[in-house]
């Protein structure tokens, strides 16, 4: 199946929406203690990939081998997971590694897509 996959986050909160042709999950989540207020943007929107994909293969909304066009709207995220771009942020690469072992072990076919932040479907839930 086909999916569709926006997530958000801020410093205190991360939401995700995953759209197929038969639904729609939306989910918004409190960050953890360690992270409220002490993480960034950016690394929160990598907590809400991660979190939000391993959500939704618990919930059977995605399945093994699925194809997940994964909404990005921020251009280093971009860079460094559709383009294999490096950073020095070592939350980052300790999120990106989590997210791609849980590509491998489903079987994911995975394609990144740069949006506008206007377009992410996942961006209203945090207001």
């Amino acid at each position: 199946m086909d999916h569709a996959y926006y997530f958000d986050g801020n410093t205190k909160k991360i939401s995700w929406t995953i759209e197929n042709s038969g639904a729609r999950a939306d989910q918004v989540r409190t960050h953890i203690e360690d992270y409220y207020e002490k993480i960034s943007i950016e690394q929160s929107k990598y907590v809400a990939l991660h979190v939000g994909i391993f959500w939704s293969i618990g919930r059977f909304i995605i399945k093994n081998e699925d194809m997940i066009n994964i909404m990005l709207d921020l251009r280093s995220m971009f860079d460094h997971l559709a383009e294999n771009k490096s950073t020095n942020d070592p939350f980052v690469n300790s999120r990106t590694r989590f997210i791609k072992q849980l590509i491998d072990q489903r079987r994911l076919v995975v394609k990144y897509q740069l949006i506008e932040p206007s377009n992410n479907k996942a961006a209203a839930l945090l207001l």
